[in-house]
């Protein structure tokens, strides 16, 4: 079985204190479960896109089939 995909918890860290004021506080948990989150999201993109190039016959998912799936995606989560 292969593995989740990972975001390594700095980089998630590093990303929300630049979009946010220097006086808000994020909690490590908050930001494990944010790169816990995205790790889902990208699996189940991929899962979404591999699924959606099986049905068209073909081998390899391109950008195309990404978008196809994103709205439903987004709305599921």
């Amino acid at each position: 079985m292969e593995d989740k995909p990972k975001f390594r918890v700095e980089v998630i860290s590093k990303i929300i204190n630049k979009h946010v004021d220097g006086k808000t506080k994020i909690q490590q948990d908050a930001v494990k479960l944010t790169a816990e989150f995205l790790g889902c999201f990208v699996e189940e993109a991929a899962h979404r896109a591999a699924v959606e190039a099986k049905a068209e016959e073909l081998l390899e998912v391109t950008p195309e089939h990404l978008e196809k799936i994103l709205p439903q995606l987004l709305l599921d989560f």
